[in-house]
């Protein structure tokens, strides 16, 4: 081996790549671990802004009676640490019959207090009360206030929350290894299988991990357009 390490990948890349999608020679199915990330973490995406875009415009503009404890209680969930959830989240999904299934890494994560927190902290300070009241006037309904004024002015913060979430989301590693099986895994648990073994492939063990953060490099490069956008948009108003 080099000394140093070399940054660029040898000339046995593309063979180690074919050797981490045959299913014959590796105790994992590489494929279904890239198609199970895949499905968790754009499903978990869109409906953690989607929620949270609507929780943090209903938070900053609507009033309402409880609103402020609703918000606190909200946030007072981030305090609580996911390893103690973890014995009855379990046995909830237990109780539904969705072990070894996606929906169970699916849908305790549809919503984040984080999540919540930021779009409202960004929608105090980026919509004006008077640009709701104007479209009120102008004959629009809650959802189309959110539709046509607010969404339009939160898709930077969207786009950076739905950065992190799906990066969150796609390197989630305790709770799939808890609640799927290894016929079943995620790219994450997968990759933690290929290593697992008596005698380790490295090879094989880093081609698993290069070829898992390909899909973040892509989401990144998508996503980064929206959010290079919304800065450079509030430099020019500043």
């Amino acid at each position: 081996s080099a000394y140093p390490p070399v940054l660029t990948p040898g000339n046995q890349l593309w063979h180690n790549v074919t050797r981490l999608f045959n299913s014959g020679e590796v105790n994992v199915n590489f494929w279904t671990a890239l198609i199970n990330s895949t499905i968790v973490a754009t499903v978990v995406t869109v409906a953690v802004v989607f929620f949270s875009s609507l929780a943090g415009f209903a938070f900053a503009k609507l009033r309402f009676r409880g609103n402020k404890f609703l918000l606190v209680a909200v946030i007072a969930t981030m305090l609580v640490p996911v390893q103690l959830g973890v014995i009855p989240l379990y046995i909830q999904m237990v109780h539904f019959g969705w072990t070894n299934h996606l929906q169970a890494v699916i849908a305790p994560n549809l919503a984040s207090a984080f999540g919540v927190f930021l779009m409202r902290q960004y929608i105090v300070g980026s919509v004006p009360n008077e640009l709701i009241d104007a479209a009120r006037v102008d004959g629009c309904y809650t959802f189309g206030v959110f539709r046509h004024v607010v969404w339009p002015a939160v898709r930077p913060v969207a786009a950076v929350l739905g950065l992190l979430t799906f990066m969150t989301t796609w390197n989630d590693f305790f709770w799939p290894l808890v609640v799927l099986s290894p016929r079943n895994p995620t790219v994450q648990v997968a990759v933690s299988t290929l290593a697992s073994g008596y005698v380790q492939d490295y090879a094989l063990v880093l081609t698993g991990t290069f070829v898992s953060i390909i899909p973040l490099l892509v989401v990144f490069v998508v996503l980064g357009r929206n959010i290079i956008g919304g800065i450079m948009r509030g430099a020019v108003k500043g």
